[in-house]
């Protein structure tokens, strides 16, 4: 009777499970499988390096593309469009108008050796992009690593060729210039697929401890300037004007030095006309002398004497005052 009864209660699910539902079942599994792994979406920042049991075979644009289904290809997303960057000797927690910094220490990174054996604290920011998907993902373990390792030796040995005053003054944009250009040469050299966008010193300053004996020496270095300024502000302004005043005294003087030897010259050329005339008559050109002289001289004189010749004192004769 129990057989007869479990027979009895088993033979409607007998009925439902059979080989062929259960093949048919497999193969609606295995399909959606299919469906659901042979597709994949590739964002506009982005390029798609797809494998085909791990080795690359094609590189994908943004869209909608189809793969092979089950494992058997696999798409990377890499975004090649989007700006990267890291950051040395400071961290931003949050950017925005008031952006927020980590205040953990990071000297490790930033405290660098000068050429002349002084120490300076730089900050710097490389921004990079992805310009070679393959090499980014199977040349180098791990990219951002050594970008980051690189960076850190390439400014410590441009920063090592230069003083402390080129590092904290005129040479922080030669100073990232040369490092943007090395790091990428050894970045494209270790095949790291990477492409330096730019590199910006954040801010360089002495260290903390010696920062205070720094900034003294720099303003007496800025009072020097000034003063020296001030100094060739002053003879910029005298000089000149001194000159101006030599040159307008001398040309006055070569005026007057030609006047007077125009005036000798003419003098001169006077009096040999006048020798002339008199030569040819003596009396008529003594007389005319004579009136002449008088004719300049007579109208100054205030008073006129007559001078009797055998008298001992002079006789008035006109009384012109009355």
């Amino acid at each position: 009777m129990q057989e007869l009864h479990e027979l009895i209660t088993q033979q409607p699910y007998t009925r439902l499970i059979t080989p062929k539902r259960i093949l048919y079942v497999i193969l609606g599994l295995i399909l959606l499988g299919c469906m659901a792994t042979s597709f994949y979406i590739v964002e506009a920042d982005e390029i798609a390096v797809v494998l085909m049991f791990g080795k690359s075979v094609r590189q994908a644009e943004p869209g909608l593309h189809f793969k092979l289904p089950l494992g058997i290809e696999r798409s990377l997303n890499v975004p090649v469009r989007k700006v990267f960057k890291e950051e040395f000797g400071f961290r931003t927690l949050r950017a925005g108008i008031r952006t927020q910094y980590d205040t953990r220490d990071y000297a490790a990174e930033s405290l660098l050796l000068t050429g002349d054996l002084s120490i300076a604290d730089v900050e710097w920011v490389v921004q990079y992009k992805i310009k070679d998907p393959e090499r980014f993902l199977f040349s180098v373990r791990n990219p951002q690593r050594a970008l980051r390792d690189l960076s850190e030796s390439v400014m410590s040995r441009v920063v090592g060729d230069r003083t402390v005053t080129e590092v904290l003054t005129i040479g922080r944009i030669e100073i990232a210039a040369e490092v943007e250009e090395h790091l990428q040469r050894l970045l494209d050299l270790y095949e790291t697929g990477l492409d330096v966008a730019t590199v910006t010193l954040q801010d360089v300053n002495p260290p903390e401890a010696v920062k205070s004996a720094f900034n003294a020496v720099n303003e007496a270095k800025q009072e020097k300037e000034r003063l020296i300024n001030e100094a060739w502000r002053d003879y910029n302004q005298s000089v000149p004007k001194a000159k101006g005043v030599a040159a307008q005294r001398i040309s006055e003087a070569q005026g007057y030095a030609l006047k007077r030897v125009n005036e000798a010259q003419g003098d001169a050329d006077r009096f040999k006309a006048i020798r002339s005339e008199y030569q040819k008559a003596k009396e008529v050109t003594r007389r005319r002398l004579y009136l002449e002289a008088m004719r300049e001289v007579l109208p100054q004189v205030k008073e006129i004497y007559v001078i009797d010749g055998n008298a001992n004192m002079p006789i008035p004769i006109l009384q012109l005052k009355e």
